[in-house]
């Protein structure tokens, strides 16, 4: 064991590519987006003159070790191994640790010996900084201990894994494909279900369909910290599954819903993300009565004598009405609707006689469906779970 500052040089100094380069010489630039998790090679990215770059940027060149320092890329695993860069010598984000390692050490090896989850979480908890702008300090990475085999058995190890977890990302790219299949599949239905030309089906905008108290608005601007025994609320990131519970839901102080009792919930709403990933939707449960939402989310109740409440949550979920979100949806740092557009969304509305009927067979469709979707989502984890059990194993002298 040896801690990883006596291993690898953490932070190359920059003079090293002045010293070969001139300023009008191009070099790779590489923002954290071009970091990927679970990803060696780093994402395709663009050449920038050495001029252009050095002032602002962290430099490192062809067999550094990238990682993210900065939450939540830290926490998210983004890592990677720089090479094939512009004249060997790249320059990027200043929340990367460049870690260049010694003759003793392979970057594939440190590489891997990184990408273990349980060192993202130890290291997580011991990250400083303000909430939202937290990074692991440099000296804690320095003074990681490292497990230092032979560098025959280094690369018999990484040699090992890459094999393993070349076979894992095809695995896991077959299941992520089923997945989206299946959701485009079950997407399809419900546009053909939905789009038919029946005498009796009429079309309305959402505004009109609605309850006369629900106001189309959006939630707390401004929810404030944790409060152990607040007020419930949810937010975009609550919304993966159908039914939205109190269970993992943040809490607030109560006064921080004050003003917003236009989105204070009643329990069965349908709650529609409108910020960042418009369009996905969920349904409250009756237990959320009195809980609210967050400014990312808009609460829906329909009009019963119009449209039955779960029928309205198909429709949300359908092709029709999510290209007309996808229509409104704008932003590049951030993606939203306003309420204006979402007010327009138009719905096709069937004879509640014949509401109750179609209600039977799609709550048939969307049971054989969640549990396609189910296995699908744990295939997908299995994978994950798998490449970290692998890890451990590597690190412990386990693997074989």
């Amino acid at each position: 064991m040896a801690p990883l500052g006596e291993l690898a040089q953490i932070r190359p100094n920059k003079k090293e590519a002045k010293s070969v380069l001139a300023d009008d010489d191009e070099v790779s630039f590489v923002p954290m987006d071009c970091l990927k998790v679970d990803q060696v090679a780093l994402a395709e990215h663009e050449a920038r003159p050495l001029g252009k770059v050095y002032g602002g940027y962290t430099y490192f060149r062809d067999g550094d070790v990238l990682l993210a320092k900065i939450t939540p890329c830290f926490e998210n695993g983004k890592l990677g191994i720089a090479n094939d860069l512009t004249n060997g010598v790249g320059f990027g984000s200043s929340e990367f640790f460049v870690l260049r390692p010694s003759e003793e050490l392979l970057a594939g090896y440190l590489y891997h010996f990184l990408n273990r989850q349980s060192f993202r979480d130890w290291a997580k908890g011991r990250m400083t900084g303000a909430v939202g702008h937290k990074r692991v300090p440099k000296e804690l990475v320095e003074a990681l201990e490292v497990p230092l085999p032979p560098l025959e058995e280094q690369q018999r190890i990484v040699a090992v894994l890459d094999e393993a977890f070349e076979g894992l990302a095809r695995a896991r790219a077959h299941a992520e494909t089923n997945l989206k299949n299946a959701r485009e599949l079950f997407e399809n239905f419900l546009g053909a279900l939905f789009t038919r030309n029946d005498a009796d089906w009429i079309s309305a905008p959402l505004q009109e369909i609605v309850e006369s108290d629900c106001s189309l608005s959006y939630g707390i601007v401004q929810p404030g910290d944790d409060v152990s025994e607040g007020l419930p609320i949810v937010r975009p990131t609550d919304l993966g599954r159908r039914i939205i519970t109190l269970d993992g839901l943040k809490r607030i102080d109560p006064s921080k819903a004050d003003g917003y009792a236009r989105t204070k919930l009643k329990g069965k709403e349908i709650l529609l993300c409108v910020r960042g990933s418009t369009g996905v939707v969920a349904m409250a449960s009756e237990e959320l009565g009195g809980a609210n939402v967050t400014r990312g989310i808009v609460p829906i109740r329909f009009d019963p004598e119009k449209m039955d409440q779960r029928l309205g949550y198909y429709q949300f979920l359908s092709k029709p009405v999510q290209d007309q979100i996808k229509a409104g949806t704008y932003g590049a740092a951030l993606m939203q609707i306003n309420i204006r557009d979402l007010r327009k969304l138009a719905f096709t509305i069937p004879p509640l006689a014949e509401q109750e009927v179609l209600l039977e067979r799609l709550d048939s469709v969307a049971n054989d469906f969640d549990t396609l979707i189910e296995d699908y989502t744990r295939k997908v984890s299995d994978t994950d779970d798998l490449r970290q059990s692998l890890l451990q194993k590597a690190f412990a002298g386990e693997l074989t």
